[in-house]
């Protein structure tokens, strides 16, 4: 008798196609699409803009399934952690699930604290909760009346699913330490960092044409990722001021909400700033790199981050500078990566300068690309699978 194929339901954050920007699972998403038993991916997630059906097939053969939100403005995501708001929008896929549960294997993963309730209302194979980010926590490590009531509602959902969870992986130690103590238990509670696609990055030769100035020869030092305000664009404006001979490129996405300091930035004369970029074109952008930077403010929220690029850069063979992130520190290695944990801009730039000299050595290139390789993603996924 064959076994019986998986199903996976993945409970994401967003559409697939935001941004332009591929997430943790969205890697994740894809492997488990590869795999021999897999039957079916279906991506549940909140959508702000009206939609007319549910059900929506992708270009790469996953199935979407759109929640939509209350009312379009951001205020009203909040609905996204009460069942009254979401309970009627998960009927369909419900129905869709209860024909196939005698004949599959049917999974349960959380990548986001949203839709709670839909742990309780259908007989899961298992349940597990992928946990990335410290969602209770405002982004951009300021408080206020709107994100104390946001916190307090994520909270609430997101201890449900950790408790109805038969798994929970986290992305850093301190993310694991705040769910084990949520949980009262340290069984089945897992750290598995990001990882990379290291042969798509490692590989990778050209770079990306007329991005640069003309007559630009100089070091490049650069942030390629979703830019939000998490990043500390004030050290960044003042490293930039000090060292005009450098340039600073930033490539993606602006999810600031217009903040003050990040339109500042990119004002400098020797600051460059490019939208959303197709995910395949990311390891020639990164090419145009000598230094990767990771610079984070000091919060909560930066605490529990364990930053996708890190193992980017490095696969690229270039080295790294971070700030704030203490869940790298692990990964400090002279040439390799250095972690600062002040945002000292004139500590900054003799980091840099150190890192400049030896930025093309071939030993400090291997070394680099060599620990990348230790965090392909195949391999965090396949631990995942296999700790399960």
């Amino acid at each position: 008798m064959e076994p019986m194929k998986n199903i996976h339901i993945i409970v994401a954050a967003g559409e697939w196609e935001t941004d332009h920007l591929r997430y943790r699972r969205h890697r994740f998403a894809e492997f488990l699409s590869h795999q021999p038993d897999t039957q079916e991916i279906i991506w549940v997630c909140p959508t702000p803009r009206k939609v007319d059906t549910n059900f929506q097939k992708l270009s790469n053969n996953i199935t979407q399934y759109l929640i939509q939100d209350i009312l379009p403005h951001k205020l009203f995501r909040f609905g996204r952690y009460i069942d009254s708001f979401y309970k009627a929008k998960m009927r369909q896929l419900v129905l869709y699930l209860e024909q196939y549960h005698r004949n599959y294997q049917i999974y349960l993963w959380y990548t986001f604290p949203g839709f709670p309730l839909l742990s309780d209302i259908f007989s899961w194979n298992k349940v597990v909760y992928d946990c990335s980010d410290l969602w209770t926590a405002p982004i951009s490590g300021k408080s206020s009346l709107t994100s104390v009531f946001r916190q307090k509602l994520i909270s609430k959902a997101e201890n449900r699913i950790i408790q109805k969870a038969d798994t929970v992986y986290c992305t850093s130690d301190y993310l694991r330490s705040r769910i084990v103590e949520k949980r009262q238990i340290h069984e089945n509670v897992y750290t598995l960092e990001n990882g990379v696609e290291f042969e798509l990055f490692a590989s990778e030769q050209d770079k990306m044409e007329k991005i640069l100035p003309a007559d630009f020869d100089g070091t490049v030092l650069g942030y390629i990722g979703g830019i939000k305000p998490k990043l500390d664009f004030e050290l960044i404006q003042k490293v930039a001021r000090k060292r005009r001979d450098w340039l600073i490129l930033f490539v993606g996405p602006d999810g600031t909400n217009s903040d003050s300091e990040f339109k500042q930035v990119i004002k400098e004369e020797n600051v460059v700033w490019i939208d959303s970029v197709p995910p395949t074109d990311v390891p020639k952008y990164m090419n145009l790199i000598d230094i990767g930077i990771m610079p984070y403010k000091p919060s909560q929220y930066n605490q529990a981050v364990f930053p996708l690029k890190l193992f980017e850069f490095l696969a690229s063979g270039k080295p790294v500078i971070g700030v704030h992130l203490p869940s790298t520190k692990k990964y400090t290695q002279k040439f390799v990566y250095h972690l600062l944990e002040k945002d000292n801009p004139e500590e900054f730039i003799q980091v840099c300068e150190q890192l400049e000299k030896n930025k093309r050595q071939e030993t400090n290139v291997r070394l680099r690309k060599q620990l990348a390789k230790t965090k392909d993603w195949n391999s965090v996924f396949e631990n995942m699978i296999c700790s399960m």
